[in-house]
């Protein structure tokens, strides 16, 4: 990869053109794509903390909240979906929003969405850690966080396809765990199994369906949020994709039934079967996973070992998590080494494609987040995971924004909507819809801190960080290096586009029945 140039031509209307970033392997399969979707998007938001979101918002609320927010998340992907197949390159939104915004707004996503992977990591192995004293309770939680990161390391050091088949047999389990939960807790609701029919008796109960009202609903807008965050993964893994223009539209369209299949039935099926009020709700952590909604679903369906295996499905799923983490700052770290932003070494690769000083530098700064975690009592790395709360609902705003600005410029520089090898459906209503959605749950995310007993500072602080911290580095990357918001009859809409690369558009074309089964497995 070699290093990002600006050569803004002297003509005042010709674009800027931007050095390639495509030098990494391009190794991902189409199945590898499809599962790393799933694999984003199916984490311990939904195996832990959805109980907590049905005792706050109860069944229909908590309903409400999720289905809501997969329309957010659907609309962000088709905007990311519609960039990243055009110019597939590894660095994803945060090139994106380099290049058809500002250089230092891209600077801002860039680092913020960095420094929340990197977090989101750290927090993994304490997870790692805390699940398997659950079996193995006399064991240091260290050992086992540090054996986590060890297979993390090794998964991502042998290039992206190691990373993808990973992923793929990681999310394999989980959707065949869900899936059957989805059956089995039907068969509860229903009487078939467990001796009781609940139907919808538990809707009906003091306070349901909706507890708290509008209030509880806000509650767990933000939880459901955070909870499909690193569904966005398969706009970075474009850059390694064997045929991008034809894996990220397919995976993209998909989304919209994995969101409906895997979260809204999951949360109908609890909602059916466990009451808001059950006290085993509130415990929504990892650390009571004993207690997980899923849990009490199939223990109430007579599988005694309900919990034994809830934790090995959600070992998985961190470990499915920090793998991906892995994968997603060492390339970060790569693409803003191409744009100039970082140490030029991070562009180096081995004859596999992985950016093995990226990746070292990422696993030394998890490891020391790790390390904080154990200092006192962890104050300070409750409050760094807290700045990092908001930085996932940052970057999907800023897709969407950057989305915004490269539709604009397509059009005025005169391109044909129709050559795009995918098309964001619902524009501009559909990313606009989100976009506003975005901003009110980034304002409203710590609204309890001033609206219930009082203003409490630290929680204000903990809550709206991240806000601060971003334009901080926006404006001071903009006042150092004097950038402007670039033009739209300037923008570079060649390098590293996938006609320049060589991938046929299929967005017109019809495959049969047997075409569609063969990509996916191969």
């Amino acid at each position: 990869m070699e290093k990002y140039e600006e050569t803004v031509e002297s003509n005042g209307n010709a674009p800027r053109k931007f050095a390639s970033q495509n030098n990494l392997k391009r190794t991902l399969k189409s199945r590898h794509m499809s599962m790393i979707a799933i694999g984003g998007t199916i984490g311990t938001g939904l195996f832990v903390a959805s109980g907590n979101s049905l005792s706050v918002a109860g069944p229909a609320g908590a309903l409400v909240s999720y289905t809501l927010v997969g329309l957010i998340i659907f609309f962000v992907m088709t905007s990311l979906a519609e960039m990243s197949t055009y110019i597939p390159v590894s660095g994803s939104f945060n090139s994106f929003a380099d290049r058809f915004v500002d250089p230092a707004f891209g600077f801002a996503i860039a680092y913020n969405y960095y420094y929340n992977w990197v977090v989101a990591n750290a927090t993994d192995l304490v997870a790692g850690g805390i699940i398997m004293q659950y079996w193995l309770p006399h064991v240091n939680t260290v050992i086992w966080s540090l054996m986590l990161m060890a297979i993390i390391v090794f998964l991502n050091l042998f290039g992206a396809k190691l990373y993808g088949e990973a992923e793929f047999w990681l999310a394999l389990i989980k959707v065949i765990a869900i899936v059957a939960f989805i059956i089995i807790g039907i068969l509860v609701a229903a009487g078939a199994l467990g001796g009781h029919k609940y139907a919808f008796s538990n809707w009906t109960i003091e306070g349901a369906p909706f507890v708290d009202g509008f209030p509880g609903i806000i509650k767990v807008f933000v939880v459901a949020g955070f909870s499909f965050q690193g569904t966005e993964v398969i706009g970075i893994t474009a850059g390694e994709s064997a045929n991008p223009s034809r894996d990220v539209p397919k995976t993209i369209r998909s989304i919209f039934w994995r969101i409906l299949l895997f979260y809204v039935l999951t949360i109908l099926v609890i909602g059916l079967v466990v009451p808001y009020d059950d006290p085993n709700l509130v415990n929504g952590d990892v650390s009571s996973i004993a207690v997980s909604p899923l849990v009490i679903v199939m223990e109430k369906a007579g599988l005694k070992s309900a919990s034994d295996i809830m934790n090995a499905v959600i070992l998985t799923s961190v470990l499915s998590a920090g793998n991906s983490g892995q994968y997603i700052t060492s390339r970060i770290l790569t693409s803003l080494a191409a744009e100039g932003k970082s140490w030029s070494g991070f562009t180096k690769v081995n004859k596999q494609g992985t950016p093995l000083y990226s990746l070292a530098v990422g696993t030394i700064i998890v490891c020391i987040l790790f390390g904080i975690s154990f200092i006192g009592n962890q104050v300070v790395y409750t409050w760094l995971v807290d700045f990092a709360g908001v930085a996932g609902f940052l970057s999907w705003a800023g897709i969407l924004f950057t989305h915004w600005r490269f539709r604009r410029a397509y059009k005025l520089q005169g391109y044909d909507l129709l050559e795009l090898p995918y098309q964001a459906g619902f524009y501009p209503f559909g990313p606009f819809f989100s976009f506003f959605c975005l901003i009110f749950i980034i304002l409203a995310q710590g609204y309890e801190s001033f609206l219930t007993d009082g203003f409490h500072a630290s929680d204000f602080i903990k809550s709206y960080a991240g806000i601060p911290l971003f334009l901080i580095m926006l404006v001071g990357y903009k006042l150092k290096c004097k950038t402007k918001m670039v033009p739209l009859e300037e923008m570079d809409l060649e390098t590293d586009s996938f006609i320049q690369l060589g991938f046929p558009s299929v967005r017109h074309e019809k495959t049969s029945w047997k075409e569609t089964i063969m990509s996916i497995l191969n």
